[in-house]
């Protein structure tokens, strides 16, 4: 079977990770949160983005929450999110007594869309919280001028999206603030969870820094600013991702390199019911590549049958579960969301894939496309 993940993301990895343990485990501090490697991996990661503030956190999650926190999102406000995509987004804004407004995504891109994020600004509006997602890019510079235009604040969701450009402008840095997820399946993955927060805004960064670790400022222990979170980063991940990320660019250009063979052999398919990822808008950064098709049950099915994990991400819109249900205004629909719940599927993209293997995939999902093979 072909894995959609890696069957072991790290296997070149793993002395290294014990290596990483056992200095911290021996070493004269032995100081597992906060210490040098976590400092040094956020001038890294600063320098690459030409960001001026990365601040390391437990998760893409927590990164989330130190940003709304830090913004003062609270009871009676509300935040425009995307109705089709990851929970945490909505969840948060929940979590922090706010109220999530659910906007329509691109039938498409899946992507949100700006012209229905738009029409959910009301004068209760905060944030504005688009999201990346899959291989595309929302359209940040149309979502900029809607927060300026409407005087509320752009906050960024780019946990996927670590590599991606739009317009010269990395992922992250369009809104006052973004964040990237390092969670182990991620495309610039640890060993474990965490997270970043990215921004130009230094009373911004201030005030995250001390969220992150209880309201504390990092110069005196015990006296708390603020009240704030244990969103503290761990140094054995800290460690690890500064070992990985110079091989960051190359393992992100193999992804590319298998997008760009997929795209040339799907090329034609949306005739036969099976479109391919648009282009533009990804700057060349593929966590997953998915595909858009009203037989996607089908589809998965005959890619297991020849050997080929498939992944359906985001089953339902999340306006449409259970958690959100409170907050979804009776017979409203979401077409965009809907759609793409239904019809997306994303196949194998990441980088340990041989060319033998990525040959296999494109040929299966092709030949289902045309019925070749009679699967149609």
């Amino acid at each position: 079977m072909i894995e959609f993940f890696p069957p072991d993301v790290f296997e070149a990895d793993h002395e290294t990770l014990l290596e990483i343990v056992r200095a911290i485990g021996t070493g004269p501090e032995q100081r597992f949160i906060l210490g040098e490697a976590t400092a040094a991996l956020e001038r890294e990661l600063a320098a690459d983005l030409g960001a001026a503030d990365v601040i390391a956190c437990s998760s893409g999650t927590s990164a989330l929450t130190l940003i709304l926190h830090a913004m003062r999102v609270g009871p009676g406000d509300e935040v425009v999110v995307p109705a089709y995509g990851c929970a945490p987004l909505a969840a948060t804004v929940v979590n922090l007594g706010a109220t999530p407004v659910f906007a329509d995504v691109d039938p498409w891109t899946m992507v949100v869309d700006p012209s229905e994020v738009e029409a959910c600004v009301t004068e209760r509006t905060k944030v504005l919280l688009p999201a990346h997602i899959f291989s595309v890019m929302a359209d940040m510079p149309r979502l900029r001028k809607i927060a300026q235009r409407s005087g509320v604040r752009l906050v960024e969701d780019s946990a996927v999206a670590q590599g991606a450009v739009l317009d010269g402008r990395p992922a992250g840095l369009w809104g006052e603030a973004g964040l990237y997820s390092f969670v182990q399946v991620k495309s610039f993955g640890t060993a474990g969870e965490g997270g970043v927060v990215v921004t130009d805004d230094p009373d911004l960064a201030r005030d995250i820094r001390m969220l992150r670790n209880h309201g504390q400022d990092g110069r005196h222990r015990f006296l708390h600013h603020v009240i704030g979170y244990n969103s503290r980063f761990d140094e054995i991940q800290a460690r690890f991702l500064l070992h990985r990320l110079p091989g960051f660019p190359e393992r992100l250009e193999r992804r590319a390199r298998i997008a760009d063979h997929y795209a040339q052999r799907f090329a034609g398919l949306a005739e036969h019911g099976v479109i391919a990822p648009p282009p533009g808008r990804n700057g060349r950064c593929y966590y997953v590549y998915t595909l858009l098709t009203e037989q996607r049950d089908a589809l998965r099915d005959h890619l297991t049958r020849h050997g080929i994990a498939s992944h359906v991400y985001y089953p339902r819109p999340l306006p449409t579960q259970a958690a959100f249900a409170a907050w979804a205004p009776p017979g409203r629909r979401w077409p965009g969301a809907e759609r793409a719940s239904r019809c997306t599927l994303s196949i194998p993209v990441h980088p340990q894939l041989t060319d033998a293997q990525v040959e296999h995939i494109a040929d299966t999902v092709h030949a289902f496309a045309v019925g070749a093979d009679g699967s149609r």
